[in-house]
C-alpha cells in the first residue's frame, strides 16, 4: 500500500499558489484495509475515504470505462493491481496528473510540469472526450489561472469545440453545471469562464438565458473587479460572488429572469439578487429620481419587510458603479423613511384605509428632506 498526494495541491504549490485541500491516491489498497486503519468510507461509486484524523480525502487508484451517455456513465475498477501511472491517466488535464510521494519526489508520467513552465492546459488523452464536464473544468481553470498567462492548447481547445457540436453537454445537469458556476463565483473569475464558454459555442448548453458574451462585458467586470482589489470600494467575500453573479448576468431580460431558479436551479439568494438588480437598473435608467419614484422603487423592492435585501443591493449597486454617491443617497433616503412609523401616522389622526396614504406621505416628506 502506497500513498501520494495528487492533483490540485501539486499543482498549486508548483504554481507558489495557495493550497486548499489535500486529495490522495492509494495505490495497492482495499475498502476492507482502509476501514481497518479507521478511514471512513464515503464514496459510493467507487471508494473514496476519510482520514480519522485529518479528514483529507484518500481515493482507491481506479481506472475508468465509458458506459453510457454523460459525466457518469462510467465503470470504475479499483482494483489493488492498478498503477498509480493508469490513475492519473483517467484525469482530465496533464497539470493535474502529478503526483508526489511521501518523500517529496514528484511523479510525472505526461508531463504536466512542463505544461506548467509552458502556462498551457492540455488533455491528456483521447479519453477527455468522454467525460463533458471536463469541458467546464477546464474553462473554470482558464479563468482562475488567466492572471498567470494560462491558454488552452490549441488540440485541447478543438476537442473542446467538437464535444458542444456533438450535443455531449446536454447530458449535464443544471445542478452540476451551478456547482461549477459556483467555484468561479468564489474565485470571481465567472466572467472569464463565461468568455471562454462562449468562444466554444457552448453558453447555449451552459447559461441559455444569456444571450450573448463579449470582450467588452469582460472588461466591464474586470474594472469591477479593479476597484475591489485595490480596496476602492470594500465589499466581503460572500457578498462579493452575488454582486459577481449580478453583473455577470446583466444582459438577462426581465422575462428569462422569472425562470432562472429553474434554469439555473441556483440558491435564493442570487435569483432574489439578481431580480432586484434588475428592477434597480430600471429604476436607474429613468434617472428621475424625484421622491415619489425613490418611494415607488422603495415599494416595488420591499424595503419594509425585506431590508436585507435591500442592503445586499446597495452592495451590488457599489460594485457595478465603483463609486458610492448614488448608493450613499438611497441609504439614506431609505433609513429615512424606514424611520417613518404606522404609530407615528396613527398619533397624526390618520385611521383605517387612510393609514397607508398617511405613511406614503409622512415618507415622501422624509425623503425630500433627505434630498435637500
Amino acid at each position: 500500500m502506497k500513498v501520494y498526494l495528487v492533483g490540485g495541491a501539486v499543482r498549486d504549490a508548483l504554481l507558489s499558489y495557495p493550497v486548499v485541500e489535500h486529495d490522495y491516491v492509494v495505490v495497492g489498497s482495499t475498502p476492507d484495509e482502509m476501514q481497518s486503519l479507521g478511514y471512513k468510507q464515503v464514496g459510493k461509486d467507487f471508494p473514496v475515504f476519510l482520514h480519522p484524523k485529518s479528514k483529507d480525502e484518500y481515493a482507491l487508484a481506479r481506472k475508468e470505462r465509458k458506459n453510457g451517455q454523460g459525466y457518469t456513465g462510467f465503470i470504475c475498477d479499483f482494483d489493488p493491481t492498478v498503477t498509480l501511472e493508469e490513475d492519473l491517466y483517467r484525469r482530465d488535464l496533464t497539470i493535474n496528473a502529478i503526483a508526489q510521494d511521501e518523500n517529496g519526489q514528484l511523479i510525472d508520467p505526461y508531463n504536466g510540469k512542463a505544461d506548467i513552465k509552458s502556462r498551457l492546459l492540455r488533455h491528456i488523452g483521447p479519453a477527455f472526450s468522454e467525460d463533458p464536464l471536463r469541458v467546464l473544468r477546464v474553462a473554470r481553470f482558464a479563468a482562475r489561472y488567466q492572471h498567470l498567462d494560462f491558454t488552452i492548447a490549441p488540440e485541447t481547445l478543438l476537442l473542446m469545440k467538437d464535444m458542444v457540436a456533438s450535443g455531449e453537454l446536454k447530458t449535464l445537469t443544471k445542478e452540476r453545471i451551478w456547482l461549477e458556476i459556483e467555484k468561479c463565483l468564489k474565485t470571481n473569475t465567472l466572467h472569464l469562464f463565461l468568455e471562454v464558454i462562449n468562444d466554444i459555442n457552448a453558453l447555449a448548453d451552459v447559461l441559455p438565458i444569456l444571450p450573448s458574451w463579449s470582450k467588452l462585458e469582460t472588461q466591464k467586470i474586470t474594472r469591477a473587479n479593479h476597484c475591489v482589489t485595490t480596496q476602492e470600494v470594500a465589499i466581503e467575500p460572500d457578498t462579493l460572488q452575488v454582486c459577481h453573479f449580478c453583473l455577470c448576468l446583466e444582459a438577462c431580460t426581465s422575462d428569462e429572469l422569472k425562470h432562472i431558479e429553474q434554469t439555473l436551479k441556483i440558491p435564493s439568494i442570487f435569483a432574489n439578487s439578481l431580480r432586484d438588480f434588475k428592477l434597480l437598473n430600471n429604476f436607474l435608467n429613468e434617472k428621475n429620481f424625484s421622491p415619489e419614484n425613490i418611494l415607488a422603487f422603495f415599494n416595488l423592492i420591499d424595503l419594509w419587510r425585506r431590508p436585507e435585501r435591500f442592503n445586499l443591493l446597495l452592495e451590488i449597486l457599489k460594485y457595478v458603479q465603483c463609486q458610492q454617491d448614488i448608493t450613499q443617497t438611497l441609504q439614506s433616503c431609505a433609513m429615512a423613511s424606514q424611520a417613518v412609523t404606522a404609530q407615528q401616522v396613527i398619533a397624526l389622526g390618520y385611521q383605517g384605509a387612510a393609514i397607508k396614504l398617511g405613511l406614503q406621505t409622512a415618507r415622501i416628506a422624509a425623503i425630500e428632506k433627505t434630498l435637500s
